[in-house]
C-alpha cells in the first residue's frame, strides 16, 4: 500500500479520534455512573477528578473532525449528511454535559437537575458516539460522489448494539477512573461497579465482533485471508489478557491496574475496526485516496499540524501530571 500524504492523514485522523475516545471516555464515563453515585459528596468528588482535564480531552474531537473537513473533504461530505441525526444528538449532549459542568457548582435548589443534564448529556454523547461508529461500520451508500442513503440508514440493530457498546464501556473506563483517582467509599463503590461493567463490556465487544464480518463480505475476507488473519486471532487473545488483568486488578486492589487494562480493551477493538475498514474511510467503496483533497492542500495543512499536535500532546501529558494521584476530598473544583 503506498504511503503517501493521505495516507499520513489517514493515520493522524484516526489517532486524534483515538485520544478523543480514550480520553474522553473516562469523563463521559463518569457522567454516565452518576445516578449510581450514592450520595452528593460523591458526585461533587467524582466530579473533580475529571475537572481539571476534561475540556482539554475534547481538543481532539475538534481535532479529528476539523481534520476531516479540511484533508478529506469528500469523506466529510458523504459522512455528514448519512450520520445527521446520530452527530448532532452527540453534539447537543456535549453542550448539555459542559454547562452542567459549571452550573452544578453555582446552584443548590437546581443541583439535582444538572446531576440529571450531565447525566443525560454524558449518556447521549456516548450512545450519539457508539451509532454513528455502528452506521459508519455497515456502510454508507454512495453515488456520485454524494450520500444517496434515507434519512433513517444509521438506524439499525447493529448500530444499537454498537452504541450500547460504546455507553457500557465508557462507564467502565468512568469506574476504573474513579477507582484509580479515589480512596475511601467511593473507591469501594466503583470496584463492585467494575465487576459487572467490565463482563458486560466483554460480552457487548465479543457481540459487535462476531457480528461484524458478516455485515459484508469484503470484511468477511479481510479477515480470515492473507496476513490479517494474524490480527483476527491477535487481537482477541490480547483482549482476554487486557481482561485478565483488569480482574486480577479488581481483586487484588491494584487500582492502576483495571483502568489502563479498560483503555487497553478499547484500543485492541479501535485496531480491529481499522482493520476492517483500510483501506476506506468510508466503507464500502470510498478510500483514503479518492476522498483526500488535492496533494497542496494536504502538504498546507500538514505543516500546521506538525506543530500543533505536538503543542496538544505537551499540555496534555503535562495536565496529567501535575493532576496525577488520588483525589483530595476537601479540594476540587469550584
Amino acid at each position: 500500500m503506498p504511503f503517501d500524504l493521505a495516507f499520513i492523514w489517514a493515520g493522524l485522523i484516526a489517532f486524534a479520534v483515538l485520544a478523543y475516545v480514550v480520553l474522553d471516555g473516562f469523563d463521559l464515563g463518569v457522567g454516565i455512573l452518576f445516578p449510581l453515585l450514592s450520595t452528593e459528596q460523591e458526585r461533587d468528588v467524582a466530579m473533580n477528578t475529571v475537572a481539571p482535564v476534561w475540556d482539554g480531552n475534547e481538543t481532539w474531537l475538534v481535532l479529528g473532525g476539523g481534520g476531516l473537513f479540511a484533508v478529506f473533504p469528500l469523506a466529510y461530505s458523504v459522512v455528514m449528511p448519512a450520520l445527521y441525526a446520530p452527530l448532532i444528538a452527540m453534539l447537543i449532549g456535549l453542550i448539555f454535559r459542559g454547562v452542567a459542568f459549571e452550573y452544578r457548582w453555582r446552584t443548590k435548589r437546581a443541583k439535582r437537575f444538572w446531576d440529571f443534564a450531565f447525566f443525560g448529556g454524558s449518556t447521549v454523547a456516548a450512545l450519539g458516539q457508539g451509532i454513528a461508529l455502528g452506521a459508519l461500520v455497515q456502510g454508507i451508500e454512495v453515488e456520485n460522489r454524494a450520500y444517496a442513503g434515507g434519512n433513517w440508514d444509521w438506524l439499525t440493530p447493529f448500530s444499537l448494539l454498537t452504541g450500547a457498546a460504546v455507553v457500557v464501556g465508557y462507564a467502565l473506563l468512568g469506574a476504573t477512573w474513579l477507582l484509580m483517582k479515589t480512596e475511601g467509599p467511593i473507591n469501594d463503590h466503583n470496584r463492585r461497579l467494575a465487576w459487572p461493567l467490565s463482563v458486560t463490556t466483554l460480552g457487548l465487544i465479543g457481540a459487535v465482533s462476531l457480528w461484524t464480518p458478516f455485515i459484508d463480505m469484503e470484511y468477511f475476507n479481510r479477515w480470515f485471508s492473507d496476513w490479517t488473519m494474524i490480527f483476527t486471532f491477535a487481537v482477541p487473545l490480547l483482549v482476554a489478557g487486557a481482561a485478565w488483568l483488569m480482574f486480577w486488578g479488581l481483586k487484588t486492589r491494584h487500582d492502576t491496574y483495571p483502568f489502563f487494562a479498560a483503555l487497553a480493551m478499547f484500543v485492541l477493538s479501535y485496531i480491529g475496526i481499522g482493520i476492517s475498514f483500510y483501506p476506506h474511510i468510508v466503507p464500502p467503496n470510498l478510500t483514503i485516496w479518492e476522498a483526500a483533497a488535492p496533494d497542496s492542500s494536504l502538504k498546507f495543512v500538514l505543516v500546521g499540524a506538525s506543530v500543533l499536535i505536538p503543542l496538544i500532546l505537551a499540555y496534555t501529558a503535562y495536565a496529567y501530571w501535575v493532576f496525577r494521584g488520588k483525589i483530595d476530598p476537601d479540594e476540587g473544583y469550584h
